[in-house]
């Protein structure tokens, strides 16, 4: 054993470091496997292996749908004025700031216009880091005026809805935009354009009980959580047990609340096929 007493060799540090491996793997909140990076990202977020939808941003769910990944945005400098001035454990201006900060938006929805499968729709698509996904005045402001727009020059309108309902920090004036969105939406029926509303998860609360229940069609991401009040407080509410996938898409769809559930790979051809039969004549 005359190994054990030669000398160490001194460690070369001008040779190539190890690779970092962190933040290449991602754990799957369903099967819990390990998947890597690039493969997740490469099929939509969605696990290889068991097919869970993770959550995306608004930037990437609209490179998902537009040709080329090319969009235009509007009424991206709308902001809220904070009118109740409204503090709990911090103070609204403050979540505000740190939800555009982290996202790089003034509120939680991108309005947009693109091409479709060489279709030109309008989209909005919420986002749910900028406080939840909430619907607050900015919100209602931006679909509303999406929604007008695509009514005044016959366009389609897609809402993908990801959002914990309405923004309580704005109280009375967050409710308003159920109503005023629903009139809106009204009005592109009435120049026969097809609206139709994805929802993924979550979408609770306001947004459920407006906007998001009221498209031509109704679709949903796999296993995405949608209704009114959460499961938990409904139980407390009732005290009984809710059945197993209460409020998830598929027992929605089960139970006719929904048209489709749809995976994320399938639904840009999907909302091609749907968008081609409500507004193409028939030959």
């Amino acid at each position: 054993m005359a190994w054990l007493g030669k000398p160490k060799k001194p460690v070369d540090s001008s040779g190539p470091k190890n690779v970092r491996t962190e933040g290449l793997w991602i754990k799957c909140d369903s099967c819990r496997g390990t998947i890597w990076k690039k493969d997740l990202e490469a099929n939509l977020m969605v696990c290889t292996e068991c097919g869970f939808h993770f959550k995306v941003d608004a930037e990437a769910r609209l490179a998902m749908l537009a040709d080329d990944r090319n969009w235009v945005s509007f009424d991206d400098d709308l902001r809220t004025t904070d009118a109740l001035n409204f503090v709990d454990q911090r103070s609204y201006q403050d979540r505000l700031a740190k939800a555009e900060q982290a996202t790089g938006l003034k509120d939680a929805v991108i309005c947009a216009e693109f091409k479709l499968n060489g279709r030109t729709v309008i989209a909005c698509v919420m986002e749910y880091r900028f406080i939840g996904g909430s619907m607050g005045v900015v919100v209602g402001e931006k679909i509303t005026r999406a929604i007008e727009r695509a009514a005044a020059r016959r366009l389609p309108v897609i809402v993908v809805s990801a959002s914990g309902g309405a923004r309580m920090m704005e109280g009375a004036l967050s409710l308003m935009q159920m109503a005023k969105i629903s009139a809106a939406l009204t009005r592109l029926g009435a120049v026969r354009m097809p609206y139709i509303s994805v929802l993924t998860d979550p979408t609770t609360g306001g947004v459920t009980a407006s906007y998001a229940m009221l498209g031509d069609l109704n679709i949903a991401e796999p296993g995405a959580l949608i209704g009114f009040a959460g499961p938990r407080v409904i139980e407390q509410t009732i005290r009984q047990k809710l059945p197993k996938g209460f409020q998830r898409s598929e027992f929605l769809v089960e139970h006719g609340m929904l048209d489709a559930v749809v995976t994320r790979n399938d639904l840009k051809s999907f909302l091609h096929r749907a968008l081609k039969f409500f507004c193409d004549p028939v030959e």
